[in-house]
């Protein structure tokens, strides 16, 4: 469903090529400090599957320079198997999953840097309280972890800068994770904390 997501936009982006201009250049007297933003993966809450993500993804921006940017991030979503697995044959795969599944709720301190043009990279930090519950429903732990994102991207200005989207690619850590109930522990220990290749379509108003 991400990739669907992703491509979607890519095209979208392609379509509006007469709305693309360069990030805050020099010559940019007067540019929008702040924004709002979310991401395009919520629409995953719309699809009925075996891993519904229930995602909230609330973003609050400020641009510190024309290259300089800073963003806290409130998010909260569930997942049933371990963030760990790569694409493949075990991905979201039955027999690989948790005995249940895990709800998450984090904030998000980000800071990205302007390379080239629209080309960024970016950070991102954050701390997220677990709730494990088991296939009946039941609550049977607690837990937190921190999970990083390095992401690269591109950010696209629409609209006449009232809009933009911004697809990326990423690498997902998590340097700290808490203890597990048992069953959790044993299926998460079988995969490793990065992940590579997490693609990522935020989106947002510029005020």
């Amino acid at each position: 469903m991400q990739k669907k997501i992703l491509w979607f936009a890519l095209i979208f982006a392609m379509a509006n090529t007469s709305q693309v201009q360069a990030q805050y250049t020099k010559q940019d007297s007067v540019y929008k400090k702040y924004f709002v933003g979310s991401t395009l993966f919520m629409l995953a809450n719309l699809v009925p599957d075996n891993n519904p993500p229930g995602m909230v993804y609330l973003t609050f921006g400020y641009r510190l320079t024309r290259k300089d940017v800073i963003s806290l991030e409130l998010k909260t979503w569930k997942y049933g198997w371990p963030i760990g697995i790569p694409y493949g044959k075990s991905f979201e795969a039955e027999g690989e999953g948790f005995p249940g599944h895990i709800r998450e709720y984090g904030f998000s301190l980000a800071y990205y840097r302007f390379l080239w043009k629209g080309l960024f990279a970016q950070v991102d930090v954050m701390p997220a309280w677990q709730k494990f519950v088991n296939e009946d429903g039941k609550k049977i732990g607690h837990g937190f972890q921190i999970f990083n994102t390095y992401s690269v991207g591109y950010h696209i200005k629409l609209f006449k800068d009232r809009f933009f989207i911004q697809p990326s690619i990423a690498i997902t850590h998590r340097p700290y994770q808490s203890s597990m109930p048992d069953a959790f522990q044993e299926v998460d220990e079988r995969w490793p904390k990065v992940f590579y290749g997490q693609p990522g379509l935020h989106f947002g108003y510029n005020f």
